[in-house]
């Protein structure tokens, strides 16, 4: 499972990448637009844990970006904010998989992470 973490705060980025390591994950941890940018164009992901709120960057433009880079990368965005509650932010990322807090406990995040890297054959049906 290879995992690509965008989040500002490295420190906490860095908490849910042991957690993910700790599973198995292959993760990069990135924490602006730009290297973002340049690790999706380098690897292929399974997942992209990303936040909402970047400093110095967009992360719509970054799961933009990937749904056209590498469309088969599920988001899970992430925030310490109200916006986009109200989960609006499905209609503007195809790729959007889940919307959770920044707050959200790391074991809590890695299970949902585990979940959507898992292939998605017939998920609907419980086959996998």
């Amino acid at each position: 499972m290879k995992i690509l973490i965008v989040e500002s705060r490295a420190e906490l980025g860095a908490i849910w990448r042991r957690h993910l390591e700790r599973q198995g994950a292959l993760v990069t941890l990135t924490t602006t637009q730009g290297d973002a940018i340049e690790a999706l164009c380098a690897h292929d992901f399974d997942v992209i844990v990303l936040d909402l709120v970047i400093e110095g960057g967009s992360a719509l433009a970054i799961a933009d970006f990937a749904s056209y880079r590498r469309p088969d990368a599920r988001v899970i965005f992430v925030t310490n904010t109200s916006f986009f509650s109200d989960g609006s932010i499905f209609a503007l990322s195809p790729n959007a998989c889940a919307f959770v807090r920044s707050s959200t406990p790391p074991e809590d995040l890695a299970a949902m992470v585990d979940y959507y890297a898992a292939p998605r054959v017939s998920r609907a049906c419980g086959v996998r």
